[in-house]
């Protein structure tokens, strides 16, 4: 029976695998490379500004929905105001005419209806998937491990996922630019791909996001995404786990095709009955432990076939109160810019005013983020041609905002540029990218059917994160980590028991 375990990465992932660890018995220490928890999961202070880098919206956000109760086990939620979204997004073309993702399937009808009267009846089909959606439960294809559940669990899962059936059908094969391509009006056939941040998105995992939303589910943390995973940490401590920062690991520790430990690079080894990984799987697998317990399954994952997405975000803090502007526009250009070598036709756009810790009154923080290539970027790293990029992208930013908030330049206080390589930097994380396997048709087979948490032929040993949880997103990494402490439960044939933090 293990009694020790050692997690690799202070992410959400690592956390929530070390917190029910703590639940369960076991004594666990998380190694992180970094000063501050959360990893991806993160925020950081410019002057008078917090810049947040990760949540745009939270499953989970309220009391009797899917992922609540992991958030409550985990200490996040308490306490914590969560700011809910009437709208997803707008898009506007360069002529000003806007459409509204409305999370409320009987507004965003209506509003198509009034935008193009010839897709009525492609409107409504859209707004009955969210309907449709409204009662899907997305943490049950979490709530236990893929390798525990036997054939009665995927029964039962079977069971209650079968009113779903149809819509599944229905809207699981179709992506986001198909979907807008069934469109007769020419400005939606160009909107409606761009409505979930990627062309490539499922339908069905957008009309979740949008019915989550509209249930006060899927929302945005008072705070942002650092002080969300501080709260975490905190919990994690108090139920007596330990953290060591700016321990990057260099080596895991195998004896006997058993892991028992790591050796940090500052040459100290430390020892463990388990251990698991909530690091980038790339560099676990092919770095930390050598590739020897890589198969070929393994190898395809990570030879570049399968979608990534690195981004380019850049920041600015803006004297300036935008808090009656929406808080997420998709401004389509009239023509291309060439930004960081790739041709743009359209910018995203976030405002934060919708939560006031970000910023001191009458000051904003905005953000654009834009797909970018990781290997632009790691061609011209450690000269002076990034710097000098870098700020060329901001200009050029600046330039695009000043069409849509004249006069914007001359409030700007900060700007700050985070690359695909910052993230990499940062997180460790192959390629930059902020969500693993990006979630299209082509991956969505492995977010229902799940990436195995263990490497063949390597006991003791156990993967967590957004890579083998395809898709990403904050409540899938919790999950994660819960469910490795579950099958660690299992092996020693011990019950898995969760608990809430007292009350303060």
């Amino acid at each position: 029976m293990a009694n020790s375990i050692i997690i690799i990465g202070g992410g959400i992932a690592g956390l929530a695998a070390g917190c029910y660890g703590q639940m369960n018995g076991y004594r666990t220490k998380i190694f992180e490379m970094h000063d501050i928890p959360g990893g991806l999961c993160t925020s950081w202070e410019r002057e008078d500004y917090i810049i947040d880098g990760c949540i745009h919206y939270l499953y989970g956000a309220a009391p009797g929905k899917p992922f609540y109760h992991l958030w409550e086990e985990l200490g996040a939620i308490q306490g914590r105001r969560m700011i809910n979204q009437a709208e997803f997004m707008r898009i506007v073309d360069s002529d000003g005419r806007t459409f509204i993702l409305y999370c409320d399937p009987d507004r965003l009808e209506a509003h198509l209806k009034e935008t193009s009267p010839a897709d009525a009846k492609l409107g409504k089909t859209f707004a009955d998937g969210v309907r449709k959606f409204a009662g899907f439960d997305m943490s049950a294809l979490q709530a236990t491990p893929r390798s525990l559940m036997g054939l009665l669990g995927w029964m039962r899962l079977g069971i209650r996922m079968l009113p779903f059936l149809p819509p599944l059908i229905q809207w699981g094969p179709v992506s986001a630019e198909e979907f807008g391509r069934r469109f007769q009006d020419p400005f939606l056939q160009r909107a409606i791909p761009l409505m979930f941040a990627w062309k490539e998105i499922p339908m069905m995992a957008g009309l979740t996001q949008m019915a989550y939303m509209h249930q006060g589910n899927g929302a945005f943390p008072e705070g942002g995404s650092l002080a969300f995973a501080q709260a975490i940490e905190k919990r994690y401590l108090k139920l007596g786990g330990e953290i060591t920062y700016k321990s990057q690991v260099e080596k895991i520790l195998v004896k006997d095709d058993r892991a028992e430990g790591v050796r940090l690079y500052n040459d100290e080894e430390h020892q463990a009955d388990i251990v698991i990984s909530a690091a980038d799987a790339r560099s676990t697998i092919f770095d930390l432990l050598g590739g020897e317990y890589a198969n070929q399954r393994i190898r395809n994952y990570f030879d570049g076939r399968l979608p990534t997405l690195s981004l380019l975000q850049v920041s600015l803090g803006v004297r300036r109160d935008l808090s009656n502007e929406p808080h997420w526009v998709t401004y389509l250009l009239d023509r291309p810019v060439t930004i960081a070598g790739e041709e743009r036709c359209d910018v995203w756009v976030k405002n934060y005013c919708f939560d006031p810790t970000l910023a001191s009154a009458g000051k904003s923080v905005i953000e654009v983020l834009l797909k970018s290539n990781y290997g632009y970027w790691q061609h011209i790293y450690g000269r002076k041609s990034y710097d000098m990029e870098q700020d060329q992208v901001a200009d050029q930013v600046i330039d695009l905002l000043e069409r849509f908030y004249p006069g914007l330049r001359q409030d700007i206080e900060v700007v700050d540029v985070a690359t695909p390589l910052s993230y990499e930097r940062y997180t460790g994380n192959w390629l930059g990218s902020t969500c693993g396997w990006l979630l299209t048709k082509r991956t969505m087979p492995l977010n229902i059917l799940g990436i195995s948490k263990i490497l063949p032929g390597l006991k003791n040993f156990y993967l967590v994160g957004q890579w083998v949880e395809p898709g990403g997103s904050l409540p899938l990494a919790a999950s994660s980590g819960r469910n490795a402490i579950r099958m660690i439960c299992h092996t020693d044939k011990k019950p898995f028991q969760t608990n809430l933090p007292d009350a303060p």
